[in-house]
């Protein structure tokens, strides 16, 4: 399975933006891991590619930023999602 590009923090904005979509399964990975209690070092190694042994204060922020957006798309973001398709 090819992992979408990503940044160190996704794009904070008010709507769905094109980052969220390519990143939905990236999201629904974080939200599934964090709900089994895995350790952020093994999601981040297993969802990202990233070394938290190597990269510790990156891997950290990359992890917590993108769980943090996919919270957010559960609460806030999903509605987004469906207003355009009821359009």
């Amino acid at each position: 399975m090819n992992k979408p590009a990503f940044e160190d923090r996704p794009p904070l904005t008010d709507r769905v933006n094109a980052y969220d979509e390519r990143h939905l399964v990236t999201y629904i990975r974080l939200l599934d891991a964090d709900a089994e209690g895995a350790d952020w070092r093994e999601a981040v190694r297993i969802i990202f590619g990233l070394d938290p042994a190597k990269e510790p204060d990156r891997a950290k922020i990359v992890h917590d930023s993108h769980l943090a957006r996919a919270r957010w798309m559960t609460e806030t973001g999903y509605k987004h999602l469906l207003e355009a398709r009821m359009q």
